[in-house]
């Protein structure tokens, strides 16, 4: 693409690059030579660094710097610098590494990416191909296990996920927090876009990673476990909190009626399989497993390989105005079966009741009515569905 072109898209899109920077004084000046090829929108922003930085930095003045006085860390720089690119009112936020591992020839790839892209809610993480020779073992594997993690947190696989070379939709990011200020940060930020609707998507660039004088302030113990930390805090939240959370919206968005048609019975999932996923949610959704249901259904579903969607809706049976009913039931049946006395009426029945004085009532005759609905709905409904599988082939034959 010519550069004059280049650059007067960079204006239409109101897109710009941000060049966080830390002792890098060897590499840093071709660099932002190289990126002005192709733009001025350019935001660099100097992690108070103790090199010669400053001095470089003040053959640009063409470009917008920020000086930071202690050095806080990359994602601390990022966030800085798409605060700032904020209030210059740009919408788009190229980020480049400045130890000379990317080819700012690539900056192109990601202007074309977008404008073909009809969703501009999205963010573009330039995919490295980590086979190539003189690509470290160590990054290689950390890569396939943040790929790994990224796929469990939001469901999307990607063939890069630490590549800091991306593009950013500043304006769809502005409503997240951000919490970490390290390398961590690029983790944080490409999940919390995504669970929040943002699509994220790779491109394919060069990378160069035998570079003489090239300096990586990545510290592989200290800045790994915090990664680490992090991947196990967001697969917690996904699992108690954005499938579940997912799956509601999707149910409330369809409404019962499309539920019925599209998941239930449109789905290309063999009538067993539907069958099991009924059975899995009554069985959870009737157990004695108060504040877990969902995220144990979800777990199980996945697990089994089941239909979450229809396994969560069917979970549901344990929805506040069916709780009284489920502890009467549970309450009476454990006692029938252990033969004690069971005094109290329907009216007494309510989600504060003392548990405790009847736990071993309760326990028994939930578990036992649990698996006694679960059995009875699947094979009712394998026999329902089977036959209108059977009805929709004779209606199409």
């Amino acid at each position: 693409m010519n550069p004059k072109l280049l650059s007067e898209k960079f204006k239409i899109l109101k897109c710009c690059v941000i060049i966080p920077t830390y002792n890098n004084y060897k590499t840093l000046q071709q660099v932002i030579e190289d990126v002005l090829v192709f733009t001025e929108d350019v935001i660099l922003v100097n992690d108070g660094s103790t090199d010669s930085t400053a001095e470089i930095l003040v053959q640009f003045p063409q470009i917008q710097q920020i000086h930071l006085s202690q050095n806080k860390g990359k994602g601390n720089a990022l966030r800085q610098g798409f605060k700032h690119a904020d209030s210059l009112g740009y919408r788009y936020a190229i980020t480049i590494d400045s130890d000379g591992q990317h080819f700012p020839e690539d900056i192109p790839a990601f202007i074309e990416a977008l404008e073909k892209e009809e969703n501009k809610e999205i963010l573009f993480i330039g995919s490295r191909n980590m086979t190539q020779h003189g690509v470290p073992k160590k990054s290689s594997f950390g890569n396939k296990f943040s790929n790994f993690w990224f796929w469990v947190e939001t469901g999307t696989r990607l063939q890069d996920t630490q590549s800091g070379f991306r593009l950013y939709p500043l304006f769809a990011m502005k409503k997240l927090k951000f919490y970490t200020k390290k390398f961590e940060f690029e983790i944080e930020a490409i999940v919390k876009a995504a669970w929040s609707g943002i699509e994220v998507k790779n491109i394919p660039i060069r990378i160069h990673y035998e570079l003489e004088d090239r300096v990586s302030h990545f510290r592989p113990f200290k800045d790994f476990t915090r990664i680490s930390i992090l991947n196990t805090w967001f697969v917690l939240v996904t699992f108690f909190y954005i499938k579940p959370r997912n799956l509601f919206r999707k149910l409330k968005k369809k409404g019962l009626k499309r539920f019925v048609m599209e998941d239930l019975l449109g789905s290309d999932d063999s009538a067993e399989k539907k069958a099991f996923s009924i059975a899995l949610g009554v069985f959870i959704g009737l157990s004695p497993l108060w504040g877990f249901h969902t995220v144990t259904v979800i777990f199980l579903a996945l697990l089994l390989n089941l239909n979450k969607v229809i396994a969560f809706a069917f979970s549901n049976v344990s929805l506040p105005p069916f709780i009284p009913f489920i502890l009467y039931f549970s309450l009476k049946l454990g006692s029938w079966l252990l033969g004690e006395s069971f005094v109290l009426s329907m009216s007494e029945i309510d989600p504060s009741i003392e548990l405790v004085k009847y736990l071993k009532s309760y326990i028994v005759g939930s578990l036992v009515l649990s698996v006694t609905a679960a059995v009875s709905c699947g094979i009712v409904s394998y026999v329902f569905l089977m036959l209108f599988e059977r009805k929709k082939i004779l209606d199409n034959g």
